[in-house]
């Protein structure tokens, strides 16, 4: 059976500007799927993309949740769009009070979203409920970007006996992607669902961009490094994991490497 691959990025191109993360997130599952696995990618769907250039439409089987985050209902509007000379979907993760703004992570003048957390947490959720939704089990997903980090302590939290995830393995990818101003000091309490204890979210108690991604490594099972320069202190922690680590890989030969990566992870 084909090894079934869930990606979940920050950024993909042509959808953002060129970034090594969005190119990444863009040719990564094409890459992947190419060499024969079978993928899923999401993104959000931030209030800069074009919808009308990019074609993208909703999926109405898919649309109609609402995700509670702190006793307020939000609904999950599920958005899809085709890369063409890929031969690959793209499913976006939308909502009108978290993704209409337009701009992605920070406003006109460089600061970061006071709400970026509950962002980040309905996305991470509406990703895994739209999978369950598919009715489609992947065997590894691999989380590209913070925004994105919620998405292994849900896994490994909230939906650890869900038959589509229980075997399920997670990579993780640590890019040079700094935010400068700390997630609301709420996040904790946000960040609270089924399965999540306050114990679970010690090491988010600073809300800092290190905390967040310690969060991501502590319930992920291996480690990539999408970056060549990675915060000193983040690449300690990860290292002390022990959790295997793929180091940085240039540009003509990820593709190949982290699928092979891909198989030794499975492999464990």
């Amino acid at each position: 059976m084909k090894q079934k691959i869930l990606f979940v990025a920050q950024e993909i191109t042509p959808y953002l500007p060129e970034t090594p993360m969005s190119k990444i997130g863009r040719h990564l599952p094409q890459g992947i799927q190419e060499a024969g696995k079978e993928i899923r990618t999401f993104m959000p769907r931030f209030g800069s993309i074009n919808e009308r250039r990019n074609q993208l439409h909703e999926v109405i089987r898919l649309s109609g949740m609402n995700l509670i985050i702190e006793d307020y209902d939000h609904p999950l509007i599920i958005k899809v769009a085709s890369i063409q000379a890929a031969r690959m979907q793209v499913y976006f993760i939308d909502n009108e009070d978290f993704f209409h703004r337009k701009a992605v992570v920070r406003d006109k003048d460089g600061v970061e979203f006071e709400d970026n957390d509950k962002r980040a947490v309905f996305y991470a959720r509406g990703v895994i409920e739209t999978v369950k939704k598919l009715c489609w089990s992947p065997d590894l997903v691999h989380i590209h970007g913070w925004f994105s980090a919620f998405v292994p302590l849900y896994l490994k939290k909230s939906y650890k006996d869900d038959p589509l995830f229980s075997d399920i393995k997670i990579v993780y990818s640590l890019y040079d992607d700094n935010f400068k101003n700390n997630l609301n000091p709420n996040v904790v309490n946000t960040a609270l669902y089924e399965g999540v204890e306050p114990k679970d979210l010690e090491s988010l108690k600073n809300a800092d961009y290190l905390s967040l991604n310690k969060l991501a490594i502590d319930h992920s099972d291996a480690i990539i490094l999408g970056s060549e320069t990675i915060n000193p202190e983040l690449l300690d922690y990860a290292k002390a994991s022990k959790k295997p680590i793929l180091e940085y890989q240039d540009e003509e030969n990820y593709v190949q490497n982290y699928s092979e990566f891909y198989d030794k992870i499975l492999e464990t």
